[in-house]
Order: structure tokens, then sequence, then C-alpha cells
């Protein structure tokens, strides 16, 4: 079983390194990525100023804010559109790894987990296997929170994470409050 996880997290962080490495090649590197990163970094921080310096009562302040959010995100929109195209190329190729991957290590628990899943977790964490331990762990589960944890980590590491300003002005996800895309408290 031991062996089993060691071969996983290895699957998952050749896997991380070699989407880093498709995405270096078929995005990062290009001029059109390096341009629109580079203008919404420079329009986060004109965002970012004009925020500090504006009054509450300016009516044309607030609208020259409205004015430069809107630029922002259809440089991001911009920014996402180009990013999706080689993104999907890359979703089909490792779409046909894991499915390899998950043939190899069908129906053999590779971890006990120290804890009983959720309950919509369960399904994920108990796929393939026999039996009614909740605690063993299937290939999928271990692989996907491996991959997870490894990419976030090899991308802020290798410098392809987005900023902080930039992260702050596009959000917080779908589990974001209305408004909260610029909370300058996180």
């Amino acid at each position: 079983m031991y062996a089993d996880c060691v071969l996983i997290i290895l699957i998952a962080v050749f896997t991380a390194l070699l989407g880093e490495g498709l995405t270096y090649v078929l995005v990062y590197r290009s001029e059109q990525y390096k341009k629109l990163k580079s203008e919404m970094e420079r329009k986060s921080k004109k965002l970012e100023r004009r925020k500090e310096n504006a009054n509450d009562s300016d009516r044309i302040q607030k609208k020259k804010i409205e004015r430069e959010e809107d630029r922002l995100k259809a440089t991001n929109r911009e920014l996402s559109m180009f990013k999706m195209k080689s993104m999907l190329a890359i979703g089909f190729a490792f779409t046909a790894l894991l499915s390899t991957f998950s043939s190899i290590f069908e129906g053999r628990v590779v971890a006990k987990l120290p804890f009983t899943p959720i309950y919509f977790l369960q399904g994920l964490s108990h796929r393939n296997l026999t039996g009614d331990d909740l605690t063993d762990c299937s290939f999928i589960f271990l692989y996907i929170l491996c991959t997870m944890t490894v990419r976030q980590n090899l991308q802020k590491a290798l410098g392809f994470a987005p900023s902080r300003a930039m992260n702050r002005q596009q959000g917080s996800g779908m589990f974001g409050t209305p408004g909260s895309q610029f909370n300058y408290l996180r």
C-alpha cells in the first residue's frame, strides 16, 4: 500500500510538471500572453491607486473607477479566452492519462484514510473499491488531492501563479459575496 501511495505521488508530480511544461510552451511564453498579463497588472495597480484616492461622495471618481473596472474585466476576459484554448487541449490529454492510470489501480486500496470522508466525497474516495470500509482510499481520490497540492505549489515556485493584485481584481470565485472581489483585507 505504501508503494502505491509513493507511486501515485510521483505520478501527480510528473503530471503536474508535464502540465506546467505544456502550459509554458502553449501559453506563458507567447507574446500575446505576456502583453495581456502586463496590461492586467498595470490596470490592476491603476485601479487600486484610484480606489485609495477616491472620496465616497465624488460621483465623477466613482464613474472613473467603474470604467477602470470594466476595462480590467475586459482584459481579464481576453486573457482567460487566450488561456482556455490551450487548457482545453491539455485537459483532453490529461483525461486520457487519468483513465489509463485509473485502470491500472482499479479495485486496489491505495491508502487508508484516518477519517471517514463526508457524504458527498465518499463516492470519490471509495470509487471502484469493494467492501464497506469508507476509510479505504481509491486511486482517484489520492491523485486529485496530490495533484491539487503539487500543482499550486509548482505554479508558485515557477512564478506562473497570478499576482496578488490580479487575484484581488479577479474576485474570490463562486463562493465570494458580491462586492468582495475588491476587498483588500484578505
